[in-house]
């Protein structure tokens, strides 16, 4: 009976449906045959669409009645919605704070450390000077004993890896050879097998401890992935970087980092990684297991001399830039000469590595930390110092949410070697970085290197965009043009002949003892001299609550009040950061402090407010521009003032390594003789003066990221060459306050003090993380580092911050904690951080407690990735390094590139290894999942690549047994959906290659799967059609319908038609003369993730998922239609339905332009 009844409502709902489509059909070629069409053809050639004399609007009323299966079905479809609406009614609030609500919990953890002393065994039988020896190890281990270091790491058990494990990255074959000498006594015999390679030796025990050192290695990374510990380091060998698939190589048998970075791809314990390739050599089997693969950026920095230093190869070159799903995620660096400094290294850092690094967005991050670049190794003839590598790697701890494991490769002076390894180690454990040496300029050579590299990545890479371009068919105009432009070469010198049998002996660099006895000297005096101390407390915090009392008496929203303050000391209170920090109580500055700075005239002036009755102090206040007076605000400026000076005796006497005061009124706009912007005394000038005046420091940094441009410190330091001032400021082009023409960048100080003021003045609205991450590396680091100051201050003005009323931008609160951490590697950590600006409370709050946490060493959130500055911003940077490059000659990296492509492809002459183990179980879970088309189409290009090459991993080692017969479709659907263009035969035939020994071939192609079916919204019937075609073979829309009839009743499937007319078409106006771009960002919020224009005003909102600023703006200007750059549908937010006319095709056509470089379709009717 229940079978019956089934059968019988199914029965019905299928004749309803078929009612339904045939009253649908029939209704619509009534309104078609009714409308008047004679210039519709007018519309496809002009592309306009607001000629209402060409397609008007039709007034009739059609005498047309719906079926009573139409009005039936619509019935129970409006049943069916607010049943759905009461089931569930989901809104989507994106919170600006999250990411810092989220980052409170989140503390810094331990760091690991795992190494094996059996380890010690490896060793050359036949050589006793060969360089890769057991004393690699031991000293490393000594020099961290001695410093403390180990005893201070959670220690991870070491582990022979498995076989299985081996196999991710090694064939069978390699694994056997080497498991065959296993315990192997016969030493000739080891010696031939060695012979056969390039730069090995055998021992008995190398098989087990290469074993030891890969499963370590792969504890170590798992126990970062899985929040076991927060960062490691593997003191481990033999090294790996140098393994091939087939191949040992270079010291090397099994790919250590390759096969741990593999495996948690593989466990989906990490999806995007950034392996970071320090050693002196090229890891070349590295590099070729991830050659075609998008999830692993590997990057390199080795000795190559144009292909004369080993290992020979031309893929270590900089043009080799990855290849298939994987171009553009391989960084070759090559150092073309020997003597490179650490002013060429942190250069590579600074505008390669980490601009990339930034945009990429890793969420793990793995060092080969050879230090054969080092002082004194034989093998790289560098002259990297040891606390240098501190450096490099502390401006990675920021990323990756501080995910990141060192892995030891080479490196072969045991002095230089050790302290480099331990001061690796101490920077993992979040001491403080040592000062560097005063830096020397960056070589020619490494000027070079840098911009091939920018060169052949600028076409993957939107964060290389600070060099200037040419075309290499043009005559340069004059002289300094030409100097300025550079071109790319690439010079190849080595053979690609290799021997059939290799050197075991004697074959590897070996010093005199003189120079062996100047290294030694220079060594000893470089670690005498490094500053390894760090104070008992991280982070010194000041307060004290008698600075509430300045308050504005006449206006009780004045936007510098007390609250400011009291809030941020709460939140610190919420979040337990007092208890980690040291707390002290504010005090007031003495008259002689004050005098340091500011006039004695003016000082007894403020002074004298405590005397003065309100309209006094009212008149008073109006003789300075935009400040408040109170009887209480000569104390708690002086208190403010004050706190701020017990913080810098609190770092510079050594009890506290950073400082954070939260004081108010700020000061940075305070002159020498008059208050300004709610300033009254200049706060951080007086400090900066009291450092030097009474600690005697030599060089103060002051870095002022308050939104405002800070016209009193730079007028109180403009000819003091003690004092460097960087101010990164709203300027817009003076018309921002303080409304002066010395905030450009044309204004760099005077007298002594020229050039020792920086000015970048951003000249509109709405700049936030990616514009001040520009300013960072490409400006504020490169000086600071040549400047090598031994005190930081920072005026913390936080009003450039999200949501602030006066600064207008969107600087993140989690930014200011990546800013703050990158300043922190200098002046050896002591950075202290002064309260100036931000009138937004909860922002304020939420950004100086990240900051705090920044110093406390905390793990930063991960930041979104693909973030892009503004051309306005990119405009600014040129500028400003165009005037400063002849004050800091390090800035020598803005000469012009060619325009055109004139370096080819290369060909890689090794064939592709990236396989991946998985289960079938995991695959049948993928292929049957759900693919929301939404969220495919505003993928980033950069995820869609990783999705892509995640699938095609999944079905390569598939047995056919287990394989649904609707795979074909599946992958099918997923291209559609993704919205990849199956045109590039490689990629595609790659996928076949692998699905086709997989499919059972008595099977018949083409079924269908209906979890993989959809219309696309907003196309064109005829588009539909060809869908339907395309996924369920040559069936018309009444045949479709019968055979998904199932899914449609279940949900599991549906289909979104739009409308074809609507009452609002009118509205449309022409497509802008420059077209439309569909990669500009939301003029609100700046976000690029989903965004709509308007076909009214053209302007560029984003979705309803996103901020809502699309249907807020419709709804506020009564602008009903606007196109999608997601998929180039059109929706009418009045009728709120999608809509397909052929009056929307200019608008269409011109975003596909846009999107794809090439016209839409015409798929409309002409008659």
């Amino acid at each position: 009976m229940v079978l019956q009844s089934n059968s019988m409502i199914c029965k019905d709902l299928f004749t309803a449906v078929k009612q339904l489509a045939d009253s649908e059909i029939e209704l619509i070629k009534t309104i078609e045959n009714s409308k008047k069409t004679n210039n519709i053809k007018n519309i496809k050639n002009t592309m306009s669409t607001t000629d209402k004399k060409s397609v008007k609007k039709s007034t009739k009323v059609f005498n047309v009645r719906p079926s009573a299966a139409l009005i039936a079905a619509k019935r129970e479809a409006a049943q069916q919605r607010i049943l759905q609406e009461k089931k569930s009614n989901n809104v989507f609030i994106y919170d600006i704070y999250q990411k810092a609500i989220d980052a409170y919990n989140i503390k810094r953890m331990e760091t690991g450390i795992v190494f094996d002393h059996s380890m010690a065994e490896h060793k050359c039988l036949w050589d006793s000077n060969y360089p890769e020896c057991p004393a690699r190890l031991i000293r490393v281990l000594q020099r961290c004993e001695e410093l403390g270091l180990i005893s201070r790491c959670k220690l991870i058990t070491p582990r022979l890896a498995s076989e299985n494990e081996i196999l991710i990255k090694h064939s069978q074959e390699q694994i056997d050879i080497l498991k065959s000498t296993d315990g192997c006594t016969d030493i000739n015999n080891l010696e031939l097998l060695s012979s056969k390679y390039d730069a090995i030796y055998i021992h008995p025990s190398t098989y087990r401890l290469s074993l030891l050192a890969v499963g370590s290695t792969i504890n170590l990374v798992e126990s970062i992935c899985k929040g076991e510990i927060q960062n490691g380091m593997a003191i481990i060998r033999p090294p790996g970087h140098h393994a091939m698939k087939s191949e040992y190589c270079g010291y090397c048998f099994f790919n250590n980092v390759a096969i741990a970075a593999e495996k948690v791809l593989c466990n989906n314990l990490a999806s995007k990684i950034l392996i970071v390739d320090w050693d002196v050599h090229h890891g070349q089997a590295t590099q070729q297991m991830f050659y075609d693969n998008p999830q692993v950026i590997y990057f390199s920095i080795h000795r190559y001399e144009n292909g004369e230093f080993w290992p020979n190869l031309r893929e270590s070159n900089f043009h080799f830039v990855g290849d298939d799903l994987g171009e553009g995620y391989n960084f070759n660096v090559p150092l073309n000469k020997i003597g490179m400094t650490n002013a060429d290294y942190l250069a590579i850092f600074q505008q390669v590595l980490l601009p990339m690094a930034y945009e990429f967005q890793p969420d793990l991050i793995i060092v080969s930390a050879g230090y054969d670049a080092a002082l004194g190794c034989p093998e790289g003839e560098m002259l990297i110092t040891p606390a240098c590598y501190a450096h490099l790697l502390s401006s990675l701890l920021c990323l990756a949410s501080g995910k990141v494991a060192v892995i030891l490769e080479g490196g072969y002076c045991l002095k230089s070697l050790s302290e480099s390894a331990a001061l690796t180690l101490r920077t993992l454990l979040s001491d403080p970085c040592p000062m560097l040496e005063t830096l020397t300029l960056p070589s020619i050579s490494i000027r070079d290197t840098i911009l091939n590299t920018i060169y052949t990545h600028k076409p993957y890479w939107k964060c290389y965009q600070y060099q200037d371009t040419y075309s290499i068919n043009s005559t340069p105009n004059n002289k300094e043009e030409n100097t300025n432009q550079y071109l790319p070469v690439i010079i190849f010198k080595e053979t690609d002949v290799r021997p059939k049998v290799y050197e075991t002996q004697n074959c590897y660099p070996v010093q005199t003892q003189e120079i062996i006895e100047i290294i030694e000297k220079q060594l000893s005096t470089l670690i005498q001299f490094t500053n390894l101390s760090k104070a008992p407390n991280k982070v010194c915090i000041v307060y004290d609550d008698r600075m509430l009392k300045h308050y504005d008496i006449s206006d009780a929203n004045h936007p510098e009040k007390p609250h400011r303050i009291n809030i941020i000391y709460k939140k610190f209170q919420e979040y337990n950061l007092l208890d980690r920090s040291f707390v002290q109580q504010g005090r007031s500055a003495t008259k002689e402090e004050l005098l340091l700075v500011h006039t004695k005239e003016y000082i007894d002036k403020i002074k004298n407010t405590k005397n003065l009755k309100s309209k006094e102090l009212k008149k008073q206040a109006e003789t300075y521009n935009s400040v408040y007076l109170h009887p209480e605000t000569w104390s708690s400026a002086c208190i403010s003032t004050g706190s701020l000076l017990q913080v810098v005796d609190n770092v510079l006497n050594g009890e506290s390594q950073s400082g954070i005061a939260i004081i108010r009124p700020p000061g940075h706009h305070a002159t020498e003789d008059a208050a300004c912007g709610f300033c009254i005394f200049n706060n951080v000038a007086i400090a900066a003066k009291y450092a030097i005046e009474f600690h005697h420091v030599k060089r103060v940094l002051i870095v002022d990221w308050d939104v405002h441009y800070g016209n009193g410190t730079q007028s109180i330091f403009e000819e003091d060459s003690k004092v460097l001032y960087i101010s990164i400021h709203r300027y817009d082009n003076g018309s921002f306050f303080p409304n002066s023409k010395r905030a450009n960048y044309s204004y760099v100080g005077s007298e002594s003090g020229e050039g020792f003021t920086v000015n970048i003045p951003w000249n509109k609205k709405g700049m936030g993380d990616a514009e001040y991450i520009a300013a960072f590396q490409q400006i504020i680091m490169p000086i600071a580092y040549q400047f090598n100051p031994e005190l930081i201050l920072v005026s913390a003005g936080f009003d450039a911050c999200i949501g602030d009323p006066l600064g207008g931008c969107f600087v993140t609160p989690e930014l200011y904690g990546h800013l703050t951490h990158w300043l922190s590697s200098l002046a050896n950590g002591r950075v202290i951080l002064s309260l100036e600006g931000g009138y937004n409370t909860n922002s304020i709050a939420h950004a100086m407690a990240i900051c705090t946490k920044s110093l406390l060493g905390d793990p930063l959130p991960i930041l979104e990735s693909g973030q892009i500055p503004c051309a306005s911003a990119v405009h600014t940077i040129h500028n400003v390094l165009k005037t400063q490059k002849q004050y800091w000659p390090n800035l020598i990296f803005n000469l012009s590139l060619p325009k055109e492509k004139i370096l080819s492809k290369p060909k890689v002459s090794y064939k592709k290894t990236n396989e991946q183990i998985i289960n079938n179980e995991e695959l049948l879970k993928y292929s049957e999942s759900k693919i929301a088309l939404e969220e495919i189409e505003t993928e980033k290009m950069q995820n869609k690549k990783i999705a892509t090459w995640k699938f095609i991993n999944k079905i390569k080692n598939v047995d056919e047994k287990d394989l649904s017969d609707k795979l074909d479709e599946a992958i099918d659907s997923y291209y559609e959906l993704q919205n990849i263009q199956l045109n590039d035969n490689t990629f595609y035939n790659e996928v076949s290659k692998y699905t086709k020994t997989c499919m059972n071939q008595d099977q018949k192609e083409g079924h269908s799967n209906e979890n993989f079916t959809s219309f696309a919204a907003g196309s064109s019937g005829k588009q539909n059609e060809r869908i339907i075609t395309q996924t369920s073979g040559n069936k018309n829309l009444y045949d479709y319908f019968s055979e998904n009839l199932q899914a449609l009743v279940a949900g599991d499937m549906f289909a979104v038609i739009p409308l074809k007319e609507c009452p609002h078409l009118d509205s449309i106006r022409d497509v802008p003369a420059l077209g439309i771009d569909v990669h500009l960002p939301c003029v609100e919020c700046e976000s690029t993730a989903e965004n709509w224009i308007c076909l009214q005003c053209y302007i560029i909102h984003c979705a309803r998922n996103i901020n809502q600023h699309g249907v807020l703006h419709a709804e506020k200007m009564e602008h009903p239609l606007a196109l999608s750059f997601s998929d180039l549908s059109v929706w009418c937010y009045k009728c709120e339905a999608y809509i397909d006319n052929p009056r929307l095709f200019a608008a269409r056509n011109a975003a596909h332009q846009s999107k794809f470089n090439e016209e839409l379709p015409w798929t409309y009717n002409d008659d």
